[in-house]
């Protein structure tokens, strides 16, 4: 059972307004007693920050590592123990410039492509020009270093302009390859969302451009 303590150490499990959260750090707070910064684990709260002051929160609880109690994994094989830590393992975002996922996309790997990716992911901030020449592959070469960064949380938002005999085949390559969805915006889909007819989507202009968000990622085609 939960049993309170007025100063959780850092990576402790502590419950506060009905959810649990782990403990990233605790600071002293003025004009009194301390400041509890954690990130959410249950549900309604899983990854979300928040401090807590210990001179306002009528109770905090510390879960107690000795309480824990320990339920066998019946599912075959312990399947749900295997998916269980491979979620874990993928909610953890790679700091190098090591390549996780982007090299294992739906295509005949060539060596060459994976150098761009390499290349920018050794910067601080991932600006590259890709300019080789037709054929070799500079739409693999953008879907790998987008399904990097999008692994390391940094592709929420993604923008494509492109003349409008390639957005089609972009489109497709992104999705059949690297099962990122890309939302194509023509003329016609910029007159349903004016009309009203499609509520999901957001549809914004500034000089010269037009764009279409859906679910943080965008498609534009050129002019």
């Amino acid at each position: 059972m939960p049993h309170k303590e007025n100063f959780p150490a850092p990576g402790a499990r502590i419950v506060a307004r009905d959810a649990e959260w782990i403990v990233r750090r605790v600071e002293k707070a003025y004009p009194g007693g301390h400041a509890i910064h954690a990130v959410g684990v249950s549900e309604l709260v899983q990854g979300r920050e928040a401090v807590f002051l210990t001179e306002i929160e009528g109770r905090i609880q510390v879960m107690d590592p000795a309480s824990t109690r320990l339920v066998a994994d019946e599912s075959p094989r312990y399947q749900d123990s295997l998916l269980y830590m491979e979620s874990l393992i993928r909610r953890t975002p790679p700091t190098d410039e090591r390549l996780y996922v982007g090299h294992k996309a739906a295509m005949d790997l060539v060596p060459f492509q994976l150098e761009p990716a390499v290349q920018a992911l050794e910067q601080p901030r991932q600006r590259i020009l890709i300019a080789d020449a037709v054929g070799l592959g500079k739409t693999l070469e953008a879907g790998i270093l987008v399904s990097e960064l999008i692994r390391r949380g940094k592709g929420r938002r993604i923008l494509v302009l492109a003349v409008k005999s390639m957005l089609t085949q972009f489109q497709k390559e992104m999705w059949t390859r690297f099962t990122i969805p890309l939302v194509r915006l023509d003329s016609a889909g910029i007159q349903r969302s004016k009309r009203g007819a499609d509520k999901s989507i957001q549809v914004f202009s500034a000089p010269g451009m037009v764009g279409r968000k859906i679910g943080g990622r965008l498609c534009i085609p050129a002019s």
